[in-house]
């Protein structure tokens, strides 16, 4: 059976942290980092048969602003679609619907969230960071 759930007591947080570490945006994170950012966001997990296969997390204040971060399907389950309804379940999320600004960061998936309507920075100059 397929699910993809908001319940944080489901999530197997060895397998998002086993596969985070081997991404490039979060090589090097500690356990207690994934724990804790996982108890500071609004998080959806991906699960077939019971076993947790992809994950998606988003940073948010539910009415203005959210952004999307560390969302994956585990390797060996690519290619089925699973990445795609993840997505969906976010875009169709009732708790994020007031939310009028979306925003990840992304160096190899741009195809995937095209298709739910992310698109370049449309005057990046207002946008700033600050990296340490």
């Amino acid at each position: 059976m397929f699910e993809i759930s908001t319940q944080k007591s489901k999530l197997q947080v060895e397998v998002i942290h086993q596969f985070l570490t081997t991404t490039y945006w979060a090589k090097g994170r500690t356990l207690e980092e994934v724990k804790q950012s996982i108890e500071h966001s609004f998080c959806f997990g991906v699960y077939l048969q019971g076993k947790q296969i992809g994950f998606a997390r988003l940073a948010t204040d539910y009415t203005v602003f959210a952004y999307l971060m560390d969302v994956f399907v585990l390797p060996e389950y690519r290619g089925n679609g699973y990445s795609k309804k993840l997505m969906k379940a976010i875009n169709e999320e009732p708790k994020l619907q007031t939310c009028k600004v979306f925003m990840l960061k992304t160096f190899d998936a741009h195809k995937l969230y095209e298709q739910f309507g992310y698109t370049e920075l449309k005057q990046p100059e207002r946008v700033m960071e600050r990296l340490l």
